[in-house]
């Protein structure tokens, strides 16, 4: 992700106005569909991904979610959970959740900010960041799970292979 050059002079009390400006920096398509959601595309290598980031005003957080571009079936939705377990074992920051009534695979993460107006937009990118890296990540994971009826633990290995160079 490129650094975000925006004048420090910009005062703001909504954090999504922070989120549109990382988005406009990077040219991704966005809906700003109120003061407290705010819906991004963003292009991955593997799919495109559905950013989603809701502020709440009574609890002083913002939600967020990027969601993959796939759907589970019914069928292999246990599979799946086991490996949202697995997966989630290995993160630091957010989780893997899906929601249910879609079968929509996705990073969560809440971001408390009490005591700050809004996030800087470093934790922004530091945010987004995070999650497309681990969405780049474990989508390989989820397919080989979905649709090559492997286990978790065989998607996880297959997911924590570090590659090196490029062929």
């Amino acid at each position: 992700m490129r650094a975000v050059e925006i004048s420090r002079d910009t005062v703001t009390t909504n954090p999504l106005d922070v989120v549109e400006q990382v988005v406009e920096y990077n040219d991704w398509s966005f809906d700003r569909r109120s003061e407290q959601e705010m819906a991004v595309q963003v292009p991955g290598t593997w799919c495109d991904y559905s950013l989603y980031f809701a502020w709440n005003d009574d609890i002083g957080a913002m939600h967020f979610t990027c969601a993959f571009d796939m759907r589970v079936p019914t069928e292999r939705r246990g599979p799946v959970f086991e490996l949202l377990a697995n997966v989630n074992e290995r993160l630091w920051m957010g989780h893997f959740g899906m929601w249910a009534d879609e079968g929509l695979p996705m990073f969560r993460h809440a971001m408390p900010m009490r005591g700050i107006q809004v996030p800087t937009l470093e934790q922004i990118e530091d945010l987004v960041e995070t999650a497309l890296l681990e969405c780049e990540k474990f989508y390989p994971a989820f397919q080989y799970v979905i649709w090559g009826g492997k286990t978790s633990d065989d998607a996880i290995a297959a997911a924590m292979i570090d590659t090196a160079g490029e062929a």
